[in-house]
């Protein structure tokens, strides 16, 4: 029996001429466009996908006469400001042209370049409140500077105009996982190749190249000029610089791939086991070895174990007992001090000796340097404030804000000394006593403290473990406990398990932190609370 073995090949274009394909998709662009006045949203991230999907929308407006132009469409790329630099570069440069090149063609086409918020930047979280580098079961970064960004614009849209159209360069092709998304959603479309978006209400998602093969987008990109001026070959050689995968797509919701799992993603990014784009560029152009320190401190972020730089109790000082340990919580302050200075440390030797289109990157913004300072000093009580001090121990130059609190820059290092002296070995000890002065200061100013001395009992209760051996022991029988407790039958008047009475406040005993606070008071380190009215 003979079998026919002869190789099988997809119909490119489904069995269309690449020019037969392009006039069908362009007429149906234009359908789409003319059919209402709701606004439309391009996702743009600089890759293949969405520079295709971008060009077929200008060039299906630029073939519409002027007067049926009728409703902006708005461009949104979101920097999350650790994108790689060289992605970076090439995405800001394009918004340029954009803009220069639509006001030129007389196209309703606006540019916009989004960003998180500053207590939302990577650095802000990971440097100042700590948070550990992202895991695929601790994906911080995704929401906060992918999505939030995003949704923020796509909201604003819907507010003004009740509706939004998003036009995607989302391809089955990318995965199967994509695939078998899309095809979910076309079931439930409301109109034609318009389909609903999961997470935004009042949203629909256009995706024109959905059944494009990688190589049928190349064959158009190369064979069709860019219409704002940007070129499509150049975008080609960065592809070739770097390994075969997908770029980052425009992220609004939780189960678009992020750029842990895209092609040109962030330089920072720990969701993967080697950032293999970044690599591929410094090993395939020597004039990009000044990425090197960015590859580096990036693989410094992505440890197997980084236990020892995290603290044993959660952010909120809780114990968290997982299989016969604890799981750690923030990043201590030594490990983010040190994260701080690698990171500007880097920024300085790019400037000086990168090539001369990168000798004013930025890596970490004046803004995002003064939230982390505000974390550090007023929210994590670090009276040191040494912030300053990394900043010009790496950069060579003195920090330019001035002191945070006159009070805390003339007191602050000589407490600090102090502490140390008095408190010797004891580090649980004397990160009790700063952060109890720190909270009490926060309080100093306040007409009626109420709540400090919740605050300082929070505070003594964080910190009444001589280390995590100590604490775990804690935990353990704090769980057996608790496991017990709730085996027990109800009997009796009470369950054991109900709250009893409090006692009336005459015959209360007074508590750990007031019993602390009034000796503080008795030795000078607290004043007197000469408030009429008591906390």
């Amino acid at each position: 029996m003979l079998l026919d073995l002869s190789p099988t090949r997809t119909v490119p274009f489904a069995g269309q001429t690449m020019g037969q394909w392009l006039t069908g998709i362009l007429e149906e662009i234009r359908d789409l466009y003319r059919a209402d006045q709701v606004p439309w949203v391009v996702g743009y991230s600089g890759g293949k996908d969405s520079t295709l999907c971008l060009m077929l929308v200008w060039m299906a407006l630029a073939g519409l006469p002027p007067a049926e132009r009728t409703k902006v469409v708005h461009v949104i790329s979101t920097d999350t400001g650790v994108e790689n630099p060289v992605v970076a570069a090439w995405v800001n440069a394009s918004l340029d042209s954009m803009r220069r090149a639509a006001a030129e063609q007389g196209l309703p086409i606006e540019a916009h370049r989004l960003t998180p918020a500053v207590e939302d930047s990577f650095w802000v979280c990971l440097i100042g409140r700590g948070y550990a580098a992202p895991r695929p079961k601790f994906r911080w970064c995704t929401e906060r500077l992918k999505i939030k960004p995003s949704n923020a614009f796509i909201r604003a849209v819907v507010a003004a105009f009740g509706e939004v159209i998003l036009v995607l360069g989302t391809r089955k092709a990318e995965s199967r996982a994509r695939a078998r998304t899309m095809t979910r959603h076309e079931k439930r479309r409301v109109r034609d190749r318009l389909s609903p978006n999961g997470s935004l209400p009042n949203s629909l998602v256009y995706s024109p190249i959905e059944d494009l093969s990688n190589d049928e987008v190349w064959e158009l990109l190369m064979q069709h000029p860019n219409p704002w001026g940007h070129s499509n070959k150049d975008l080609l050689t960065m592809y070739q610089g770097a390994s075969p995968d997908a770029e980052c797509p425009l992220v609004v919701d939780s189960t678009t791939p992020s750029c842990g799992d895209s092609r040109f993603g962030c330089w920072t990014c720990t969701l993967v086991s080697e950032d293999k784009s970044m690599q591929a560029m410094i090993s395939n152009d020597a004039e990009k070895e000044w990425m090197l320190p960015l590859l580096e401190l990036r693989n410094a972020l992505d440890v197997d174990d980084d236990r020892e730089l995290r603290d044993f109790r959660r952010m909120s000082g809780r114990l968290h007992p997982f299989k016969g340990r604890l799981v750690h919580g923030a990043y201590l302050q030594q490990a983010r001090e040190e994260w701080l200075r690698r990171l500007l440390e880097a920024q300085t030797w790019i400037r000086e000796n990168g090539p001369q289109y990168v000798r004013d990157l930025t890596l970490i913004t004046l803004e995002e340097l003064r939230a982390i300072r505000h974390e550090w000093v007023y929210v994590k009580h670090e009276i040191e404030d040494s912030l300053p001090g990394i900043y010009q121990s790496a950069t060579g130059e003195p920090y330019p804000d001035p002191p945070v609190d006159s009070a805390l820059a003339v007191n602050g290092a000589e407490m600090v000394d102090t502490l140390r002296e008095v408190c010797g070995d004891d580090e649980q000890q004397f990160l009790m006593i700063r952060e109890l002065l720190g909270v009490e200061r926060a309080f100093r100013t306040m007409t009626r403290r109420a709540g400090l001395f919740d605050a300082l009992e929070k505070v003594v209760s964080k910190y009444a473990f001589e280390d995590e051996e100590d604490a775990l022991d804690f935990a353990l029988r704090r769980e057996q406990h608790t496991a017990e407790l709730r085996d027990l039958p109800r009997s009796g008047a009470r369950a054991a398990g109900e709250p009893q009475p409090s006692p009336p406040p005459e015959e209360r005993s007074p508590t750990e932190a007031e019993t602390l606070a009034a000796d503080l008071r008795a030795a000078g380190l607290v004043p007197a609370d000469t408030s009429s009215d008591g906390p």
